[in-house]
């Protein structure tokens, strides 16, 4: 929350100093919090794909990705949208440029990651942080993945309606 003396700094600079300001703090964000969670799901694919465990990936997950539209390998891009919403949207970028899921799969995919995103750190800072009832931990953490597979089938439908899917 902003103090008096912090609205009255404000108050005292210009638009172009206001934007400035505010061009830093966006910077920072991506440099401290976005691009870690990019490198890190690019990091995760690279490392799946040289032990030769994206195949297996893709044949345990295929029967459950199949429900969406998806091939098995699009769970990772899910698994990495929990620690961090670029993550996972950078590993169904990642994907779509291997060919392994196309356009449309990358689509049913990033309302997903968007919807159960940073599931991990927001569960962390702010259920735990808040000392919420441990009673509840469970409804908690599995309301963004149940909304996650209602807009991925969501998706998936309306992408079927117009012809894409």
């Amino acid at each position: 929350m902003a103090t008096a003396q912090t609205v009255k700094e404000n108050k005292k600079l210009s638009a172009p100093e206001l934007f400035m300001q505010g061009a830093k703090k966006g910077f920072y964000i991506g440099v401290e919090l976005i691009t870690p969670a990019m490198v890190m799901a690019y990091a995760l694919l690279a490392f799946l794909k040289y032990l030769g465990i994206m195949p297996i990936i893709g044949e345990i997950l295929g029967p459950i990705m199949e429900i969406f539209g998806l091939p098995g390998e699009a769970a990772l891009a899910l698994l990495a949208a929990f620690f961090a919403k670029a993550a996972g949207a950078a590993t169904a970028a990642s994907l779509y440029a291997a060919g392994t899921i196309t356009a449309a799969q990358a689509t049913i995919l990033f309302p997903a990651c968007i919807t159960m995103g940073t599931l991990i750190g927001h569960f962390a800072r702010v259920v735990m942080v808040c000392q919420v009832r441990s009673l509840y931990y469970p409804v908690m953490f599995l309301t963004p993945i149940i909304d996650a597979v209602i807009v991925m089938w969501l998706t998936r439908a309306i992408l079927f309606f117009y012809g894409i899917a």
